[in-house]
C-alpha cells in the first residue's frame, strides 16, 4: 500500500504532493514501483496536527482520487476520519476505507462502507490520534479486544461482510514505544481472527526513539519491521518507500516459501 499524503503538514512529507496534479504523479510512481494499493489522505494525524475541516478535506483528495481512478486499475483507499469524505471518495472511485478512527465505533462511517460494499481498514487506537499516549498494561490484549469488538459491531451490526473487513493494530498511534515494540513482537497472535492484517510503520516516530534516526534516515528500521510483518503473517504494509518495501517483501516471501519447502 503506497502512501499519498495530499496535505501541508504530515510528518514524513508534508507539502510535497498537496497540489493535485503532483500528487497524481507521485501515486502513478508508486504503483511502477509496485504499488497494489494506493492511500490518499487529506488530513494528516500525527501527534499535534491541526483538524482540517470536511469540505477542505475533499477540495483535496477527490481531483486526486477521480484522475487516479481513470489512470489505474489499483485498489484505490480514502485514508480518513470522516463519513462524509469517505462516501464522496468512494463515490469517485475508491474501495476501501482506511479509518484511523475505527475505535469511535462511528455508525454513519459503517453505514458508507456498507452501502457501497467498499473494503475497510479497522485501526486499532485507544483514543483521538493527535494525543499523547495512556498509560497501557497490555496493549496486546487491549489490541485483541478491540479486534474482537469491532468484528463484532461490523459483521452483526452494519451490515458488513467478513470479507471486507480488515485488521491494523495502529503502531504509533496513541502507543508508547514499549507498547510498539509489544505489538511488533505479537503480531502472529492477532491472524487468529483470519481477517488480512495492515500494518503501518513506514518513517514513523518510534523509530527515532529507538535509534535515534530522523525521518529521511528510517528507511532500514521501516524494512526490518516490513520483512517480520510478512513473516508474522501481515498481508498488507502500507508504505512511503515502496521500492525497496517491495523488494524486502519479496526477498522475504521467497526465503519462507523455501523454509517452507524444506520442512515439507
Amino acid at each position: 500500500m503506497g502512501i499519498v499524503n495530499v496535505t501541508p503538514d504530515s510528518f514524513s512529507d508534508g507539502g510535497k504532493f498537496l497540489d493535485a496534479g503532483a500528487a497524481v504523479a507521485h501515486a502513478l510512481a508508486l504503483v511502477a514501483q509496485g504499488a497494489e494499493i494506493l492511500d490518499i489522505g487529506g488530513e494528516s494525524t500525527r501527534p499535534g496536527a491541526t483538524p482540517v475541516a470536511e469540505a477542505e478535506e475533499l477540495r483535496r483528495v477527490l481531483p486526486v482520487i477521480a484522475e487516479l481512478a481513470a489512470r489505474t486499475p489499483v485498489a484505490l483507499s480514502i485514508d480518513t476520519q470522516k463519513p462524509a469524505v469517505a462516501r464522496a471518495a468512494l463515490a469517485a472511485g475508491a474501495s476501501i476505507v482506511n479509518d484511523v478512527g475505527a475505535s469511535r465505533g462511528d455508525r454513519d462511517m459503517w453505514q458508507a462502507v456498507a452501502d457501497f460494499q467498499a473494503g475497510y481498514v479497522a485501526m486499532h487506537a485507544p483514543r483521538a490520534p493527535a494525543l499523547p499516549p495512556p498509560a497501557c498494561a497490555d496493549v496486546r490484549r487491549a489490541v485483541g479486544e478491540f479486534f474482537s469488538e469491532r468484528l463484532i459491531a461490523l459483521l452483526h451490526d452494519s451490515g458488513i461482510a467478513a470479507e471486507q473487513v480488515v485488521l491494523d493494530p495502529g503502531i504509533g498511534f496513541g502507543k508508547t514505544l514499549a507498547d510498539n515494540l509489544q505489538l511488533l513482537a505479537s503480531l502472529q497472535s492477532f491472524t487468529k481472527w483470519r481477517r488480512p492484517l495492515l500494518l503501518g510503520v513506514s518513517r514513523k516516530s518510534f523509530i527515532e526513539k529507538l535509534a535515534g534516526a530522523p525521518v529521511p534516515e528510517r528507511l532500514p528500521a521501516s524494512l526490518a519491521c516490513a520483512a517480520l510483518a510478512v513473516q508474522a503473517g501481515v498481508n498488507i504494509i502500507r508504505a512511503h518507500d515502496v521500492a525497496a518495501t517491495v523488494q524486502a517483501v519479496r526477498m522475504t516471501e521467497a526465503i519462507l516459501r523455501n523454509s517452507n519447502a524444506n520442512l515439507d
